[in-house]
């Protein structure tokens, strides 16, 4: 063992030597502090996975949403958990995909790639996690309106950047008690759907309606894919595990068979409460949580319109109350580890070195999370002045902006499997993809073919409903009100801005590049390998 600068160097265990790392990685990890055991990972994973805030933009696509999401579980989710399991466990890294990216590309493409990683999260927080928690309020408590809706909006936002901000021995917290909320509002709503159809009966569906088309599923792909990413996440923190080697892996394989069953049982059970006709993308959980409650307390007039009373009415303030905290629960926990692939990018000689700065007192990447915070705080203010008051465009607009963002990101992480088998084939792999090589390239291919598949059709929505002779109206698969042009340019602009960004980011971390570590030396904590070549 040597000291470089009075910190403890070693080199790794494959007997590759670290090249091109710089003094700042090693001095912001010392202040890494490993807190995350087993326990903690499932739950973190919990969260991540499964988010309530897509449930209602599935089921409005009617039986064939459950459909296709049966079908994605099959061709991207397994895939792409043991892609996740084996970069995971082999790289265990501070920020993960980051890592991969930089291993497999150079520090380029990875600044490109964290850039829409991270900024997707807090466009998400500002956009669609924060109309939800606005809406479910209004719906089930009192409603808000002007000045009082920035106010809860504002609130919402940065108590999930605080909690991103403390340490992770409290912060965890705020992940591990969502997870149990989601499991809580999913059987409460699924117990209530039954109660409900014993008595009311149900909207019901027969076996033709589960048949699939392709207008519903380049309708539904994107939301599914955008639902089952998250995997990597808790990789961003790996070097704040106790033992990633053996806990990704297996934590990836419970999260992985809970997301199918939290997803499938609420799209389930909207169908059956609710027609296709009557569910919004941004309403759909909520309005058949609404009226599933009538059962306590409540009634359902012919128009459709649900008024809770007596203990549906207090059932109905704790269900909003739960689903307010699993979406908090959701925007803090990818705040978390998005945050830190970026803070890795930033010691790394990729972002700015600003971006970097773990802090002393918390071991967390703080300036990151506030500029988090800002980006979504914006993004809220924005989108609520081009919503025009309206919930539902607000809320289709900023998830179209949100996914796109985030598959766009995946193109750069799902390659780096095939690419670090073949650059760093000595790496100790506690887990492999099964099937060799041509396992690797399956996992790799389909993931990164759903990728651009995802990220093609929410950049031009309904691409190909009148090809081939199939009729249809590509333009009916836009937002109401909104025409193709101003969709189009909501959508790129924002993508060709945080490209542009992620170069701006590189161009600033070339100070920190040149502060490189004595070659052949790397820190107790970093176990990582770089091919000489690495630029």
């Amino acid at each position: 063992m040597t000291t470089f600068e009075g910190i403890p160097m070693a080199r790794t265990p494959a007997g590759h030597t670290l090249v091109n790392a710089t003094i700042d990685e090693i001095h912001e990890k010392s202040l890494l502090r490993k807190s995350l055991r087993r326990f903690d990972l499932v739950f973190f994973l919990i969260c991540t996975v499964v988010g309530l805030d897509t449930i209602g933009a599935v089921a409005k696509n009617g039986a064939q949403g459950f459909t296709w999401l049966i079908f994605l579980a099959v061709v991207f989710l397994v895939p792409y958990g043991l892609l996740m399991a084996e970069l995971g466990s082999t790289f265990p890294f501070e920020g993960g995909p980051y890592v991969w990216c930089r291993l497999a590309f150079g520090r380029f493409v990875a600044a490109l790639v964290t850039v829409l990683y991270w900024c997707s999260n807090p466009i998400w927080l500002g956009g669609t996690l924060t109309i939800l928690a606005v809406s479910a309020f209004s719906d089930f408590v009192t409603p808000l309106h002007g000045p009082a809706e920035v106010v809860f909006a504002l609130a919402f936002i940065w108590f999930a950047v605080a909690s991103a901000i403390v340490s992770f021995r409290f912060g965890k917290w705020v992940p591990s008690v969502g997870a149990f909320v989601r499991l809580a509002v999913v059987g409460f709503f699924t117990v209530s759907v039954l109660l409900y159809a014993a008595r009311n009966g149900v909207h019901g569906f027969d076996a033709p309606a589960f048949a699939p088309g392709y207008a519903v599923f380049i309708a539904v792909v994107p939301v599914l894919i955008f639902n089952y990413v998250g995997f990597e996440l808790p990789s961003s923190a790996s070097e704040e595990m106790v033992d990633p080697r053996r806990d990704v892996p297996r934590t990836i394989a419970w999260s992985g068979a809970g997301a199918v069953l939290l997803y499938g049982l609420p799209v389930l059970a909207i169908l059956l409460v609710l027609p296709a006709s009557r569910v919004t993308g941004v309403g759909g959980f909520l309005d058949a949580a609404k009226e599933v409650l009538t059962v306590y307390g409540g009634t359902v007039s012919p128009d459709g319109t649900v008024t809770l009373t007596g203990t549906g009415k207090i059932l109905g303030a704790v269900t909003a109350a739960a689903f307010i905290w699993a979406l908090l629960s959701s925007g803090t926990t990818w705040i978390m580890g998005a945050d830190r692939a970026q803070a890795a990018a930033g010691f790394d000689g990729a972002a700015p070195r600003a971006l970097g700065r773990i802090s002393p007192r918390f071991g967390t990447p703080v300036t990151v999370n506030l500029l988090s915070g800002v980006v979504s705080t914006v993004v809220m203010l924005v989108a609520f002045r081009l919503s025009g008051g309206s919930a539902d465009r607000y809320f289709t607009i900023a998830l179209g902006v949100a996914i796109s963002t985030t598959t766009m990101s995946y193109l750069g992480i799902f390659p780096t499997l095939v690419r670090l088998r073949r650059t760093h084939p000595d790496e100790h792999r506690p887990f492999r993809v099964p099937g060799g090589m041509t396992g690797a390239w399956i996992a790799g291919s389909l993931t990164t073919f759903w990728a651009v598949v995802a990220t093609v059709w929410l950049l031009w929505p309904g691409l190909g409903v009148d090809w081939f002779g199939a009729s249809g109206n590509p333009d009916q698969a836009l937002p109401a009100g909104i025409g193709r042009a101003a969709f189009e340019l909501i959508q790129v602009v924002p993508v060709v801005l945080l490209l542009a960004i992620g170069v701006l980011f590189y161009v600033l971390g070339a100070p920190t590049r040149t502060r490189r570590a004595a070659p052949g030396e790397v820190s107790a904590t970093d176990e990582r390998g770089m091919a000489p070549d690495e630029r």
